[in-house]
């Protein structure tokens, strides 16, 4: 058995034509689709990058590693401390390191453990190859490295490969050359003149109005530096799209050189990301700022050779979810102190989702969330200098662009989902061994990395762009801490 998971930051599901999306993004990515299964709702446990993939990778929520944030405390694990043997016990163990107990040889193609400095990123891995731009490369400078890999080693058994690209984040830097696929194209219709200019008169960074951050001004090709109407809209998703596109199109090099070897129809593909991206939801372009659907949910596909193919599973599920289920599915053993949960059963088209789903927020602002039945209830504790309420409430069936905020409507929902939020703290808390949430940690420091001491600064920035009222009411809440 071998098994290849494709990691690719920043995207999110719905713009996937597995996922019904109506331009052609991704024919090499919906081909291992149409043979395996497609999950709907799967989301990351802590947004975004760095504390996703240590949620994924050491098994266990933020609250638990301690990996929350993108700076200060909350961006490195809590220590073991005194029980930490010579090395490091079993039950710790990263997904790599169980991997090779159950005698995979892991091999990671990836520029995350540099980009933020995550140096327990390598546990486990026999090989690990960093093409060394620290997440600005593209495509075409990483899978050249996995294909070299598999030219030498693919018709071995028993191998985990893991290939990480980062061509949907910002900047949007796919090769002019390249051309635009989908010029003219229709674009999400969701979004309006009238929602961009509302948008546009609102604040935070990576609003319409400050599309690249705090500041405005920067242009590329494929990126403006303000979303005034849909035609800049249009420009920026194409951006967005032709990301991916160029993506999926090294992952089918990859499936080609599998095919050239003859151990395609037996090797585990799966096809993920590190969290979504808000395009426009809550007046967030082209970044992930928020514990919300947009930012949190990930595209999960995965075929397995036997498991028959063609599936939609609609169950909630986490992203640390996943090293469970390969474990189970190989025949190996979990980590005692994993927080994941198997859903193997899922790939025999059985419903083994969760009852409800709480994801984090700590790098942009201060959120948690609770994902059950439609709803999303999102709890703010600091909103990262942006407009957000304390409660936010969204039917997903019926907005899932989160466009009308229910709390008002639905105060039972809200309230389910508050009174859900506190028992999973509470037990979070009994099973820590740290006996901190890193949540208060970031609060205790000043608020979210990106948007800490940039009060000033931005408040300047949007009195100079007439919008004195948003710098007053960032002021009164001191940049984003909201009260109680």
């Amino acid at each position: 058995m071998r098994v290849l998971y494709y990691d690719i930051d920043t995207l999110r599901p719905d713009h996937l034509g597995c996922y019904g999306y109506g331009r052609d993004t991704s024919p090499n990515i919906d081909r291992i689709a149409r043979d395996g299964t497609v999950f709907t709702n799967c989301y990351v446990t802590d947004a975004p990058c760095l504390p996703s993939r240590a949620a994924l990778f050491l098994g266990r929520f933020g609250i638990h590693t301690g990996v929350v944030g993108h700076g200060g405390s909350a961006a490195d694990p809590y220590i073991v401390g005194h029980d930490r043997g010579f090395r490091l016990q079993q039950e710790w163990h990263s997904w790599p390191m169980a991997m090779r107990h159950c005698s995979f040889y892991p091999v990671s193609v990836s520029p995350f453990a540099e980009r933020h400095s995550a140096w327990w990123f390598y546990h486990g891995w026999r090989e690990m190859y960093n093409p060394g731009k620290g997440g600005g490369e593209r495509a075409d400078e990483v899978v050249p490295i996995a294909l070299d890999w598999i030219e030498r080693h693919g018709e071995e058994d028993n191998w985990f490969l893991h290939v990480n690209v980062w061509d949907p984040h910002t900047p949007y830097r796919t090769p002019e050359e390249y051309g635009n696929p989908f010029e003219g194209e229709p674009i999400p219709d969701w979004i309006s003149d009238e929602l961009i200019e509302r948008h546009y008169n609102g604040f935070g960074p990576h609003s319409a109005h400050e599309a690249w951050g705090f500041e405005s001004g920067r242009e590329l090709p494929r990126q403006p530096g303000e979303i005034r109407n849909l035609e800049d809209f249009r420009r920026w998703i194409d951006g967005y799209d032709v990301g991916i596109r160029y993506a999926d199109d090294h992952f089918g090099q990859i499936l080609e050189a599998l095919e050239r070897k003859g151990v395609l129809d037996d090797t585990v593909v799966i096809i993920s990301s590190d969290h979504g991206e808000n395009q426009g939801e809550l007046n967030i372009y082209g970044d992930h700022h928020t514990a919300d659907h947009i930012t949190s949910r990930v595209p999960l596909i995965i075929r397995w050779p036997g498991k028959g193919g063609g599936r939609t599973d609609e169950g909630l599920h986490y992203n640390l979810d996943l090293p469970p289920t390969v474990m189970e599915l190989l025949g190996g053993q979990c980590p005692a102190r994993w927080d994941g949960r198997s859903f193997a059963a899922a790939l025999d088209g059985r419903d083994c989702g969760r009852e409800f789903l709480v994801v984090s927020q700590c790098a942009w602002s201060c959120q948690r969330s609770i994902r059950f039945g439609p709803w999303i209830v999102v709890r703010t504790y600091h909103t990262g200098m942006k407009d957000f309420p304390q409660v936010m409430v969204f039917n997903l069936e019926e907005d899932p662009h989160e466009t009308h905020n229910l709390v008002d409507e639905m105060p039972e929902s809200a309230n389910k989902g508050l009174a859900l939020l506190e028992k999973w703290h509470a037990d979070m808390m009994a099973t820590s061994t740290s006996r901190i949430d890193p949540l208060w940690t970031v609060m205790d420091e000043g608020g979210p990395f990106h948007s800490r001491g940039r009060l000033e600064t931005y408040c300047a920035r949007l009195r100079e762009t007439r919008r004195e009222e948003h710098a007053e009411k960032l002021e009164r809440l001191n940049g984003g801490f909201l009260p109680g």
